[in-house]
């Protein structure tokens, strides 16, 4: 039987981080004063567990890390997952989110071993705010060849996340807008999450889904597309002549737990259910102690039982989870 957790919902993709070592100190993510914290597994490790669970009914991977494409093997990695195969025989959905600064040598020989698609963390298209949100000298430069190598590569759709916060990226909006419709790339906005080291955020600070939408149509009117799928996270728009994509991602103000489909695997491999869950399960410590794959598989059952129903982003009561996002794989 695949995998569904308690509420019915069908758990189909995973996200795996392998590694927890990051070449950009993002100002909204990392404090600066913190690296690594948590220990990477050796890949072989890694492939076992994303074997187990494609036995169990994933069908989509996504890599990330930290910053992926630092893994020494990444591209050999990448081809043995995208070599294996569902229960029906069906090749899976391989992706990766990347910063990209490395992406430019490395998307035709991702390609070349069955990458599917490429997201890039991406939070400025002005070179100098690039500089100040990264903390790294220029990086943009790097991102945009990097874009434009994975488009040439035809890893399609290629698609660039900006998480925006108030007064800190916000006017970049229509400036990503245009980048979307001159690069041919879907440029997607995400809601600010309290996710970070820091541990600053607070409602204020979240750019909703319906200010975006706003902000995007006084630039030139929207109109919206039709959903791929039911767990689909983005609402997708396109402008009135059908140029350029922007999709928004809004898990605080138009929240989307009810279709979730996810489960994630941190780079020390604990499984985690949410990206909010206030604990970690140890698939690692299975396969230590010799679990075998029924062993590993049972425990994958019982910790997706454990699924919660939603987040409580923004309630009375709310707590942050156990690690920040770069801690768990984006």
């Amino acid at each position: 039987m695949l995998l569904h957790d308690k509420f019915g919902r069908a758990i189909t993709d995973l996200r795996i981080s392998i590694t927890d070592r990051c070449n950009y100190r993002c100002v909204y993510c990392r404090t600066g004063n913190e690296g690594a914290q948590y220990a990477d597994l050796k890949l072989a490790e890694y492939l076992r567990m994303v074997r187990i669970l494609i036995s169990l009914g994933i069908e989509k991977v996504r890599i990330t890390g930290g910053e992926p494409l630092l893994r020494r093997g990444v591209v050999d990695f990448v081809r043995e997952v995208s070599e294996l195969r569902t229960p029906g025989g069906r090749k899976l959905d391989v992706a990766i989110t990347t910063n990209g600064h490395l992406l430019e040598q490395l998307a035709q020989p991702l390609k070349d071993s069955g990458l599917s698609r490429i997201t890039v963390s991406m939070d400025a298209v002005d070179p100098q705010k690039f500089a100040w949100i990264t903390r790294v000298t220029g990086g943009f430069e790097r991102v945009l060849a990097g874009i434009r190598a994975a488009k040439r590569a035809a890893l399609d759709p290629v698609k660039v996340n900006c998480v925006l916060l108030r007064g800190f990226n916000d006017d970049q909006i229509v400036e990503f807008a245009k980048f979307s419709r001159e690069e041919g790339v879907i440029v997607r906005f995400i809601e600010f999450m309290p996710l970070e080291e820091g541990r600053v955020w607070s409602p204020d600070v979240v750019v909703t889904l319906d200010e975006i939408v706003k902000e995007l149509s006084k630039w030139r009117p929207l109109r919206e597309l039709p959903a791929h799928v039911t767990s689909e996270t983005a609402r997708r728009y396109t402008f009135d002549d059908g140029v350029g994509e922007i999709g928004i991602i809004a898990p605080v103000s138009k929240p989307f737990c009810g279709h979730c489909s996810r489960i994630r695997i941190t780079s020390d491999g604990k499984i985690r259910t949410c990206l909010f869950s206030l604990f970690d399960h140890d698939l690692y410590a299975v396969m230590l102690r010799g679990g075998d794959d029924h062993e590993m598989g049972e425990y994958v059952r019982s910790v997706v039982e454990k699924k919660e129903a939603r987040h409580h982003i923004g309630e009375p009561g709310f707590l942050q989870p156990s690690r920040s996002i770069v801690h768990i794989g984006g």
